[in-house]
């Protein structure tokens, strides 16, 4: 333990973070916790409501989720100088572009025209991710935090989907969505590893990835008060 304290001393007095591995998975465990709470609450048996009525709202709110992810990722797109995080990001793009397809054809399936669909004005935590600047920031806020929220939120819809004999929304999210956003966080994690390499910039992510958390627990908040649930998908 001393040694390593002393090494770490010496790394931040020469402007080098500890190692980056050590720090993703330290800023892992230390934000799992944090996780957790945003998913607290969240119902794993089907409510009272008419299951396809509550169904249509909570898939319309994945679509509202699904595009503004897309238009972030696109976003960040041009102002990102490292070639293998703006191919990640276009990758993404379009991953959640066609999440947003695929739940679209969902809501038809059930009846339910999207034909009016207009995409929502920024949310808080939106309007935030879209205000961060560096790669790092964006990095740890929105591959890294973004999508492990997303993952594990869907893992709660899916069991709520199950318990209301949806079983085509399961398979729906099982084989083509979360296979994409725990692509997504995983390669968040790479990228982090590779550029969260000095003490500002692990200092950058973890300022980045609490924000993210913190405002994405309000978010969800505001929107179980308005939706009268606390399990839908997305972020």
């Amino acid at each position: 333990m001393r040694v390593a304290s002393v090494r770490a001393k010496q790394n931040s007095r020469q402007g080098i973070g500890m190692d980056s591995k050590t720090f993703v998975k330290e800023l892992e465990e230390t934000h799992l916790q944090s996780r957790e709470g945003v998913l607290a609450g969240l119902a794993e048996e089907p409510a009272a409501a008419p299951p396809t009525a509550e169904l249509r709202q909570l898939l319309q709110v994945a679509l509202n989720n699904e595009i503004s992810v897309s238009e972030l990722a696109a976003a960040w797109m041009p102002t990102t100088r490292e070639t293998d995080v703006k191919i990640a990001l276009a990758q993404q793009t379009g991953d959640e572009a066609n999440h947003f397809t695929l739940i679209e054809g969902r809501l038809q399936a059930l009846g339910i025209s999207t034909a009016d669909y207009a995409p929502p004005a920024l949310n808080p935590l939106f309007a935030y991710l879209r205000s961060l600047e560096t790669t790092v920031e964006r990095i740890a806020a929105g591959q890294f935090t973004l999508e492990a929220i997303a993952y594990r939120v869907n893992e709660r819809f899916m069991k709520y989907c199950a318990a209301l004999g949806d079983q085509e929304t399961v398979q729906l999210y099982q084989r083509r969505i979360q296979p994409d956003e725990l692509h997504h966080h995983r390669l968040g994690k790479q990228l982090l590893e590779k550029y969260a390499v000095t003490p500002e910039a692990q200092e950058r992510a973890r300022r980045a990835a609490a924000k993210t958390l913190e405002i994405a627990q309000q978010v969800r908040l505001l929107a179980t008060q308005k939706l009268g649930t606390s399990c839908f998908p997305g972020c």
